[in-house]
């Protein structure tokens, strides 16, 4: 893998990881992204701004516009890259059952 990234990385911060659940707060500058990876667990995910995603799975991207405390899950095994495809700085908080 290149040492050089095409988009700055998103900043994780984890809040709390226990026998029950991993919580991360993911932010994103515009254009920043996870990089691609695989959730091994399945998660909710709590937006606290309103975020314009932009998701890179499969081969294939999609544009998602989730508003601010609008929860959502996904089953685990999901393999994607997460870019901010807006013009203002995103956050959510990610809460991964164990």
């Amino acid at each position: 893998m290149s040492q050089y990234r095409a988009r700055p990385p998103a900043l994780a911060t984890l809040l709390l990881d226990d026998a029950v659940v991993r919580i991360t707060r993911w932010d994103f500058e515009p254009g920043a992204d996870t990089g691609v990876h695989t959730h091994g667990l399945g998660y909710v995910v709590v937006p606290m701004t309103d975020c314009q995603f932009l998701l890179e799975e499969k081969g294939e991207s999609r544009r998602v516009d989730v508003a601010k405390g609008a929860a959502y899950r996904r089953d685990a095994g999901i393999e994607h890259n997460v870019v901010n495809a807006g013009d203002q700085p995103m956050s959510f908080i990610e809460i991964e059952y164990k």
